[in-house]
């Protein structure tokens, strides 16, 4: 009985581990790998280097795990009184904020590996990445504007894809950037509408709460100024019409998630946030589709 009581245990606390790392909510490593698959393709016009592939992927599912990990660490002892957050493992007891720590530094260390196989550029680089990616939790208690911290940490591997594949680092580049923070912003917001009543109680600060009842007009802001940049890289590299309509589907897409937040309901605010991961794949095949057809 001894022997199958720890048995148990053991399971319970990697099941526990799997849950903080949110290996079981996949859409959050989709959001941050479309826009990655966009920088690779287009810095390499369309043949990305499979061993650079490789690492970006890996690369991606590590930093979004790591960043699970400390923003859970950083939110240990408020998220028991949001309704979303309060039965993850820091909060329920399942593991120990030691235990998440620990296994943050093992997963940054392991990424930290994997870039050290690309070019010297490249490592400083992410360098940059690694330090928004640990700031961003702990900026919800200090300023309104943390989704702009999430976005400028989730887009960081665009600028890394062009050093990487050492294409040139023109304003496309940075083009391809800020349309994923305005993108990311958004979609957070969304994210951020969900929590916004229980956040407003224990005092932790998004654009939800900033942007008040603006919230939607502001979204739908971000979203077109995403489009109008993705739209401005089409016309400069002389994409073909499969990105546009890429981008016109994506615009549909957008409307269908304002339909979904009309009434700011909960459920439907997270639905819609979700939904963002259906954006990044079409955009993706987009960019994959021109550069294999055209």
């Amino acid at each position: 009985m001894a022997l199958t009581d720890h048995n148990n245990a053991q399971e319970i606390n990697w099941n526990a581990y799997w849950r903080l790392m949110r290996a079981d909510k996949p859409v959050g490593i989709y959001l941050l790998l479309w826009p990655c698959i966009w920088a690779l393709w287009i810095a390499s016009s369309g043949l990305p280097d499979l061993h650079i592939l490789i690492v970006f992927v890996l690369g991606v599912i590590l930093m979004r795990s790591a960043g699970c990990v400390i923003n859970d660490y950083a939110d240990r002892k408020v998220d028991g009184a949001v309704k979303r957050t309060s039965n993850r493992p820091l909060v329920s007891g399942e593991l120990e904020p030691k235990q998440a720590l620990r296994l943050f530094v093992i997963l940054l260390f392991t990424a930290f590996l994997l870039v050290l196989t690309l070019s010297w550029q490249t490592v400083l680089m992410s360098i940059g990445g690694l330090i928004l990616a640990t700031i961003y939790p702990f900026m919800k208690r200090y300023t309104h504007l943390p989704q702009v911290v999430l976005g400028a940490a989730f887009g960081w591997s665009i600028p890394m894809a062009f050093v990487a594949t050492q294409a040139s680092f023109d304003w496309v580049v940075w083009a391809l950037y800020f349309a994923n923070l305005c993108w990311t912003v958004a979609y957070d917001t969304q994210y951020a509408m969900v929590d916004r009543d229980d956040d407003i109680k224990i005092g932790i600060k998004s654009t939800a709460i900033l942007f008040g009842r603006f919230d939607k007009f502001i979204i739908a802001v971000l979203q077109c100024l995403t489009l109008i940049l993705l739209t401005c890289i089409s016309w400069h590299l002389q994409l073909s019409w499969v990105f546009d309509l890429a981008l016109f589907v994506s615009l549909s897409l957008f409307a269908y998630q304002h339909y979904l937040i009309k009434e700011r309901r909960r459920e439907q605010c997270f639905k819609a946030f979700l939904h963002n991961h259906y954006v990044g794949l079409v955009i993706a095949l987009g960019v994959v589709g021109h550069y294999s057809f055209f």
